[in-house]
């Protein structure tokens, strides 16, 4: 399928690089540590899964890479460009598929990725768009609109409009949240097809054995710090697994799906 060599980036060795970062969010009550002092890469065309319970700091990660929110200390950086002072380069480099279904009830699907395209400054993309409507087997989807699809056909769009302007890093957010087993299986068959072209897949999940199937490595966060990131292929065939993995890094105990 060349149509996914999209992009030619793994000659460097790292996509995403987190240094020394730190968020702190000042409240009415109390100043919240969301992230602290985390430091780490993701290299160039990896399946990189980041595992912890709710609160752990996953999320302000991502925000910080989608110019969101800004580290209160440390840098963050895309293939070599910082996420603040190259934030419209760094843009057009991620795509991001957030957790919530966030999306316009009143156009059709294939005006919506029209829109995403202009955000981009892409006026002329049928023909890719086409594409990933096929790929996310959504061609019979194309002219409905977004308020009368099931939430399964909302999660594929989202994914579509992430993919719109040919991201090499893509950075799935819970994807398969609440998704039925048929869409999660069809999901995953065609991120994998675009990871083993070249593209950088972050992918954040609760269900721990579907990062040990698709992940390289994993990083473990908790209480805003990395705790520990391994290779998957260390502990796939260990007892327990990686649910044994990742009880042993947390500080506390969490219900684990």
């Amino acid at each position: 399928m060349a149509w996914l060599k999209i992009w030619n980036l793994n000659e460097m060795k790292h996509a995403v690089v987190f240094s020394n970062l730190e968020k702190t969010f000042n409240t009415s009550k109390e100043n919240v540590k969301a992230l602290d002092g985390v430091s780490f890469e993701v290299h160039s065309g990896e399946f990189f899964g980041l595992l912890g319970p709710n609160g752990a700091g996953k999320t302000t990660l991502i925000n910080i890479l989608g110019g969101l929110t800004v580290p209160t200390k440390g840098s963050a950086s895309i293939f070599g460009m910082d996420v603040i002072k190259d934030f419209q380069r760094v843009r057009r480099s991620i795509g991001i598929v957030p957790q919530e279904l966030v999306f316009d009830p009143f156009f059709t699907v294939k005006e919506s990725l029209r829109i995403q395209s202009g955000f981009f400054g892409i006026r002329i993309n049928d023909a890719w768009i086409d594409e990933c409507l096929f790929e996310l087997g959504l061609q019979e989807k194309t002219n409905s609109n977004m308020r009368s699809l099931s939430g399964g056909m909302k999660r594929r769009v989202l994914i579509a409009q992430a993919l719109v302007h040919k991201p090499p890093i893509i950075i799935l957010d819970e994807p398969t949240a609440g998704v039925d087993v048929e869409l999660r299986e069809n999901l995953w068959v065609f991120i994998n097809k675009l990871n083993a072209n070249g593209h950088t897949i972050i992918l954040t999940t609760h269900y721990l054995e579907e990062a040990e199937q698709l992940c390289n490595r994993v990083a473990f966060m908790n209480n805003g710090k990395l705790t520990s990131i391994q290779n998957v292929s260390d502990f796939v065939n260990q007892p327990g697994g990686i649910r044994a993995v990742f009880k042993k890094t947390l500080d506390r105990n969490e219900e684990i799906i």
